[in-house]
């Protein structure tokens, strides 16, 4: 265990690893550096000593167990906020006319320009982010894609074991995260724009709650029991995709840093999104 705690304190605080960079649509982008953390969550009935952070008991579903190392062989850089109402209206004005004319999505992206863009599929998510690699300036030489389901709670976590990237204390959740107690309760039953709550320690917004965020990776209940060490990208094919990071329709449980849910990469709801990883050149 102490082994597995050092690794954890060598990532360096974010800001000793900042390269910023914003592409032509004004995404915010930042760079999150190479290293190991603990994946998951420690559930009792699947593991008997928790390799990093507090037992996660009731609280956490079978699919975040168990606890795993997990290492990210090389930095990327990841969205600062989740993609936004105007930029995605940008892919739809230039490539994608017919978004325009769906009554449901126009009803739920009607919230502002910096809201997160919702009612999109993980298969819309894909359509955005193959123009925004066809679009690009020739001087921007990344490539962008969906992060793997590794690399985001990874970012999520930044460099903590905690159930959230600020601590265990659910109490604070509302200082970090639009959810149900402080969104959907307060009739608020919508997206906020991106930014409004604090960051995690590595300066992204909205990792906990806001919209929930479409990742690469396939779905498969027991992925974690046999799942590689070194950048791990999910399935190689299945049913279903899956989402992280809560909402503002979720409760605290499902905001949580390890919570995993799944859908059909076609599914649309009011409460999904995504945000994006540019691969660095």
């Amino acid at each position: 265990m102490k082994s597995i705690l050092l690794a954890i304190a060598l990532v360096l605080p974010y800001s000793a690893h900042a390269a910023d960079f914003t592409n032509f649509l004004g995404m915010d982008f930042k760079t999150i550096p190479s290293g190991q953390f603990v994946m998951g969550s420690c559930k009792p009935q699947v593991q008997k000593k928790c390799l990093a952070g507090k037992d996660a008991g009731p609280v956490a579903a079978y699919n975040e167990a168990p606890q795993h190392k997990v290492r990210v062989s090389k930095p990327f850089q990841i969205g600062v906020y989740e993609v936004t109402v105007g930029q995605f209206r940008r892919f739809i004005a230039k490539s994608w006319q017919d978004n325009l004319a769906r009554p449901a999505f126009n009803r739920d992206n009607a919230f502002g320009a910096d809201a997160p863009v919702s009612h999109v599929s993980w298969r819309d998510a894909q359509l955005f982010i193959d123009w925004l690699n066809k679009a690009k300036p020739e001087t921007d030489k990344g490539v962008y894609r969906l992060p793997t389901e590794a690399e985001w709670e990874y970012a999520a976590r930044a460099g903590t074991a905690s159930a959230y990237s600020f601590g265990d204390d659910v109490s604070n959740l509302g200082d970090y995260a639009w959810f149900f107690k402080n969104a959907h309760d307060k009739l608020e039953k919508y997206p906020h724009p991106v930014g409004t709550k604090k960051p995690n320690p590595w300066g992204l917004y909205d990792m906990h709650g806001n919209v929930y965020e479409w990742v690469s990776d396939w779905y498969g209940e027991n992925d974690y029991r046999r799942s590689p060490v070194v950048d791990p990208a999910g399935p190689e094919s299945g049913r279903f995709r899956v989402y992280r990071g809560g909402s503002w329709s979720a409760n605290a449980r499902f905001c949580r840093s390890a919570a995993r849910l799944y859908d059909y990469p076609q599914t649309r709801k009011a409460y999904i999104g995504f945000r994006v990883v540019r691969k660095l050149p």
